[in-house]
């Protein structure tokens, strides 16, 4: 075999191992965004902005269950003011389900907050889905949506994976 076509196809195989490489399993996949997602939970709790932007995509929507549209700056904005102190910004144990599809992973929890914001106190549960992609950067939380309060007492439903 000639120098020249051994290296060609060395250069090709190593690009090949290395995106290979690069690629985590599925399951790896999984642990990770979940792990992502508990962590911006915590980043809102505590407005830490710059955890947050570290986490958020550029691009970043929110959408909440009235309609309300959210961009990425005016999360860290507000979270920059301080105005909202949480005691709970939490994932209520058990309720978190991570899909995985490619470079698309989507987080759904159930959500427990309870605080003040401008002097007010404040205790709700919602339902959120949040959509991760996977950037050259790692995953990013591009898009999130977020139910309505909900009634009082509402179960959790039966784990599925």
């Amino acid at each position: 075999m000639n120098s020249r076509l051994f290296s060609a196809l060395f250069a090709a195989a190593t690009a090949l191992a290395a995106s290979g490489a690069a690629r985590s399993s599925p399951e790896d996949d999984r642990q990770a965004v979940a792990a992502l997602d508990v962590k911006y939970q915590e980043a809102v709790k505590h407005n830490d902005a710059d955890t947050m932007a570290r986490i958020l995509d550029e691009n970043f929507v929110l959408v909440l269950g009235n309609g309300t549209v959210y961009k990425r700056e005016d999360l860290l904005g507000e979270a920059r003011k301080n105005r909202i102190a949480y005691e709970r910004q939490d994932e209520d144990p058990g309720t978190q389900t991570v899909r995985v599809w490619g470079d698309t992973a989507v987080v759904t929890a159930r959500l427990w907050l309870k605080g003040t914001s401008e002097g007010e106190a404040f205790e709700r549960r919602l339902w959120f889905s949040d959509t991760y992609v996977r950037t050259a950067n790692g995953w990013r939380y591009a898009f999130g949506q977020a139910s309505l309060s909900l009634p009082k007492e509402t179960p959790a439903p039966a784990q599925s994976r």
